[in-house]
């Protein structure tokens, strides 16, 4: 089972033009379940929607009740943002969570039916300060209880999503349950990216993206996929790589670059 976490950029910069390079990696990629953030939703159209008609997939959506903070940005007042999950495979059901913090964050569950058996596929987007550790940590033990409330026996859970933190952060060690007690009793998820080899950093937000340097940040590592631990081999990690991290016919898809992980399904 390939997975991909990918933040779009919502309608920033050349948007369409942006929307076909993005197409076109996830062509290339070709994930089974995709955990995206950032995603605009017009009133009579989504663009979850409108990646899943073009690929195939089907769709789940999970809207910010806080889509001012983006549009504002743009003066697009009638559009929306939001997480959104797409996958090869029917979505059996699906549950939003809001995250605390005031900023209308949520994290979007979709119950993947696999061939194999039910997969608990989660995905979100945190608070983006960066002095904003304090919340991300309030955001983390929140959703790390929601997403044991949603994880059954048959597969870890795979968390996906733009955490706006790098991996040594106070709300990764939270998030990942082994370095610090877990959020949410007994729970453990394990960063896919440690188990590729060679010395790729894994950067997701580069300075070699123009969408990136008016921000003054440098590269980091801050969007992840995070999985249980394997339950009868599924959910084992099989490799771990960074993808939409160059131009497509010399657009920069989004100012983020996705990660995919291949899964024992």
């Amino acid at each position: 089972m390939r997975v991909l976490t990918w933040n779009l950029w919502w309608r920033f910069g050349d948007w369409r033009a942006r929307q076909d390079a993005i197409l076109s990696v996830l062509r290339t990629e070709r994930p089974d379940v995709c955990g995206l953030q950032e995603v605009w939703a017009e009133p009579d159209r989504n663009q979850a929607a409108v990646l899943a008609a073009e690929l195939d997939m089907h769709w789940a959506w999970s809207p910010s009740p806080a889509a001012h903070l983006w549009q504002r940005r743009t003066g697009e007042h009638s559009v929306g943002a939001g997480n959104a999950v797409l996958s090869r495979w029917p979505i059996g059901g699906s549950a939003i969570a809001s995250l605390p913090g005031g900023d209308g964050r949520t994290v979007l569950h979709a119950r993947i039916d696999a061939p194999s058996g039910p997969v608990p596929f989660f995905t979100t987007h945190l608070h983006s300060p960066p002095a904003g550790s304090a919340v991300r940590v309030e955001q983390v033990a929140a959703m790390a209880r929601f997403v044991a409330q949603h994880t059954g026996p048959e597969h870890p859970a795979v968390v996906t999503g733009d955490c706006n933190a790098e991996p040594d952060s106070d709300e990764l060690r939270l998030l990942g349950g082994r370095l610090t007690a877990p959020a949410a009793d007994g729970q453990v998820l394990v960063d896919a990216w440690r188990f590729t080899s060679g010395d790729d950093p894994g950067y997701t937000w580069d300075v070699r993206n123009p969408h990136t340097r008016a921000f003054g940040l440098p590269s980091s590592r801050i969007d992840y996929v995070l999985v249980g631990l394997p339950r009868a081999a599924r959910g084992t990690v099989k490799r771990a790589y960074v993808s939409g991290n160059v131009p497509v016919d010399g657009v920069w898809p989004s100012d983020h670059a996705a990660v995919l992980a291949d899964l024992k399904d």
